[in-house]
């Protein structure tokens, strides 16, 4: 059978990430990288052509390949959010990636342009939204909800009910108490312990979580 072609959209290390493993454990063949023409700091990335965006139909048209794009966290994901809805709008179709070594259940909700690392636990009832990054071994359980444009970093848990809003970015081996409402543009800091919910825009460090005097954007540039 043959694979399907697909761009990654990056020149960076979360590009390189996703192409290995996309490669290896997937039915999509990456093709090439694209970025925006002010990135492209080399030709080729990863053996492949590096490609301007704004360009990109008159090689890799929307109807020859797929897009996806695995940016990180930068103006509290505002960055993969834009690039996301102007492929969308664009006609470009998006991949998604679940790895094969994490756990998951079969009726699994998962938005487009979503990337699931390996050994993340996915329970059951659980929704991922679009365009969001599950890293490897985060556990997010029953009954939660992880919003469009969301970052989940590596070992974050959360327990049942938890509800993490649009662009927000929950950091590495964060713990979350169940039940909480995490609102859009969230920034939980690394190893943070929240056990209540979170204001709009706001930055939460420590354990137990405080809430710090920046704004999300402040800490995450943009």
């Amino acid at each position: 059978m043959s694979r399907i072609p697909l761009v990654v959209f990056g020149n960076n290390t979360f590009a390189s990430l996703a192409w290995y493993c996309l490669t290896h454990d997937s039915p999509y063949e990456v093709v090439a990288f694209t970025v925006d023409r002010q990135f492209m700091h080399a030709d080729t990335h990863e053996g492949l052509p590096v490609l301007p965006f704004e360009e990109l139909e008159a090689s890799h048209p929307p109807d020859a390949a797929h897009l996806i794009i695995p940016l990180g966290y930068h103006a509290i994901n505002g960055i993969r959010r834009d690039r996301y809805l102007e492929g969308k709008a664009r006609g470009y179709r998006f991949a998604s990636y679940v790895s094969s070594r994490a756990s998951v259940w079969p009726d699994l909700q998962v938005g487009e342009n979503t990337l699931i690392y390996e050994h993340a636990i996915i329970q059951p009832f659980a929704r991922i939204g679009n365009n969001a990054i599950i890293r490897s071994a985060a556990h997010i359980s029953h009954h939660c909800t992880v919003g469009e444009h969301a970052f989940v970093a590596a070992g974050v848990t959360l327990g049942g009910n938890v509800s993490i809003g649009p662009q927000s970015f929950i950091g590495v081996g964060a713990v979350l108490r169940d039940g909480l409402a995490i609102a859009e543009r969230s920034f939980i800091g690394a190893g943070a312990v929240v056990v209540s919910d979170t204001e709009a825009d706001g930055v939460y460090v420590g354990n137990p979580a405080k809430k710090a005097s920046r704004s999300a954007r402040d800490v995450t540039g943009g």
